[in-house]
Order: C-alpha cells, then structure tokens, then sequence
C-alpha cells in the first residue's frame, strides 16, 4: 500500500497587480493561493535604485535591496514560519506592482528560508519577465497611476 503523501510542496507565486486580468468591477484578480501577500504598501519600491532597475528578483543585488527595505524582514520571518506550520498552506502568492522585483524578490528570498526549514518549495513568477512598469499620470484627474 502506498505512503499517504504528509509533505506537500509549496507553491511560490510572484505577480505584478498592474499585470492582472480585471473582474466585473474592474479590480485586478489574483492567482488563487491560501495567502495573498501584497507589499506594494508594505516595502518600498527597490526600483527607485537606479543601479537595479533593469534587474529583476532573480538577482541577488535586487534580493538584497529587499532584505534590506524596512519591515522585510519581519515579513519575510511571518511568511516563513506561516509556510512552515505543521499543516501549512498549499500556495503562497506574493505581489508588487509590476511583479519584477519586490515581489519576485521576496519570493526567492523566501523559497530559499521555507527550503532551509525543510519544506519542498516549487517557484513561478508570472510577471518577472515583463518590462518594468513606469507610472502614468492621468491627465484629466492629475492623479497617478
């Protein structure tokens, strides 16, 4: 007879809000996960420094800007010791505004943590490989986008 499966892998998802398809009510829709993390008000865009802009998550200079950003890594341990719990979650979604280096970032960043703990982690990023999102002003309104 087979061994139950206890140890499920975790899935790891990053994402750019600005990139996602829209409901009804024109509100972006999320990748389905157990936690949506979204840090676009927690952290600080990374891409303000301009020797990583055209960088993404994957490179260790822009995971380290992350680390770095104040409250990462309190969220980065919440987010661990949520992925880690004895029956954790399934998926983890984490987003930013355009998916390319907050979000991608700190999913590497905790890929790696959530590994090192014991726990098999699987890795995607949706929106890594799309060109940096620059913000827009409305003209009608002057408001930023």
């Amino acid at each position: 007879m087979p061994k139950p499966d206890t140890e499920h892998v975790l899935l790891l998802t990053s994402f750019g809000f600005l990139h996602l398809p829209k409901d009804a009510d024109g509100r972006p829709v999320p990748p389905s996960a157990d936690r949506i993390e979204d840090v676009r008000d927690r952290l600080r865009d990374p891409a303000a420094a301009r020797d990583i802009l055209d960088l993404d998550g994957l490179n260790p200079r822009v995971q380290d800007v992350v680390l770095n950003t104040p409250g990462a890594r309190e969220l980065l341990a919440n987010l661990a010791d949520y992925a880690t719990l004895p029956a954790g979650p399934r998926r983890i979604a984490i987003g930013c505004a355009g998916g390319k280096h907050r979000a991608s970032g700190l999913t590497e960043l905790l890929a790696r943590e959530v590994r090192a703990r014991g726990r098999q982690v699987d890795v995607e990023h949706l929106h890594i490989h799309l060109p940096r999102v620059l913000k827009t002003t409305d003209t009608s309104t002057g408001a930023s986008a």
